[in-house]
């Protein structure tokens, strides 16, 4: 096995599931200092929340005050713990929505569901489920969810690609995702990777940037955003930092007797480079039907004029259109 495929499908014999599991596990009975980030939550967030849950809430920084999440939206957060992820969710999805907490650990959803009642109660209606499930196999439909959050959990994964298979599965078209987790600035050594309890506390299993988006991108996400919050710790001489990085799931491909859409990028640059296509500054391209809903859609939104040259007519005229797509 190559260095580079260490990084992201980390041989067993190194570190375990189960090993995490034990680990955290414990952390759910008795706070955990070292798995304490610098991370604060907004009082408005927490008001429905009971005392125990945040106790044991460990992270690098909730990604669910960031997500611009929408009333009614369905929210999945992996590796929910204690489930003070899920239970802010639960605020912004309102009594439409649904918000579903992934977790392996038993002691952790025993807390989580315990607290669930209390926060209904506190919320008057109840729209949070925890399941008990790996990263690696999420038990959700497809094409079901429209946001996926993380709070410093991807790291702890043994197989970090099919993580982002799972993700992308149980998405809809046009869903997100928004993970924050704990970057490193080079390469984790392999000695390093075979610690348990550096493992356990987001060291170990940390990826390079480079290393994160190569796990994401197979899967045709679109629109990355990355932002770098923090310096977490520094292990061996390795800085590790706190970042969120944001990905979106490619809508459907629909038909259409449409072949003359154009985008015409807007700026602020003088060009950039989409799916390997370059759109100059001012500059009609040719476009696909695909690329074209792709490219009205956040995060892009504003930043293409997308144009269908068949179905202009000049303002003052009343004729109707004969354009699909006018």
């Amino acid at each position: 096995m190559n260095e580079r495929r260490s990084s992201c499908e980390t041989d067993e014999n190194e570190v375990s599931r189960d090993n995490v599991r034990d680990f955290y596990s414990k952390a759910a009975v008795t706070a955990q200092e070292s798995l304490c980030c610098p991370t604060q939550y907004d009082d408005g967030d927490l008001s429905h929340i009971p005392e125990e849950v945040r106790g044991i809430s460990y992270g690098c920084g909730s990604p669910v005050n960031r997500a611009s999440i929408r009333q009614g939206e369905v929210v999945v957060d992996l590796g929910s713990g204690g489930g003070i992820d899920c239970f802010i969710a639960a605020k912004y999805v309102g009594e439409t929505g649904k918000v579903f907490g992934i977790d392996m650990t038993d002691e952790m959803l025993g807390v989580a569901q315990n607290n669930a009642v209390r926060v209904a109660e506190n919320l008057g209606y109840s729209n949070v489920e925890f399941k008990k499930g790996f990263l690696e196999a999420i038990p959700l439909e497809d094409n079901s969810v429209d946001l996926v959050t993380s709070n410093c959990v991807v790291n702890l994964s043994v197989n970090k690609k099919e993580v982002f298979k799972e993700i992308n599965r149980i998405l809809k078209p046009g869903g997100r995702f928004l993970i924050a987790d704990i970057i490193s600035e080079k390469e984790v050594p392999v000695d390093m990777r075979k610690h348990q309890e550096l493992w356990g506390e987001c060291i170990s299993g940390a990826l390079t940037l480079a290393e994160f988006l190569e796990a994401a991108r197979p899967n045709g996400f679109h629109g990355f955003h990355i932002g770098k919050d923090y310096l977490w710790k520094i292990v061996e001489g390795i800085k590790f930092y706190s970042y969120t990085v944001e990905a979106f799931k490619a809508h459907e491909s629909e038909s259409s007797c449409c072949s003359s859409l154009t985008a015409t990028y807007a700026g602020p640059f003088d060009s950039i480079i989409h799916d390997g296509t370059t759109y100059p500054l001012g500059i009609a391209v040719d476009i696909g039907k695909e690329t074209a809903e792709k490219l009205r859609s956040h995060p892009y939104s504003g930043q293409f004029i997308i144009t269908d040259p068949d179905a202009e007519t000049p303002a003052e005229s009343e004729s109707d259109s004969d354009s699909c797509c006018g």
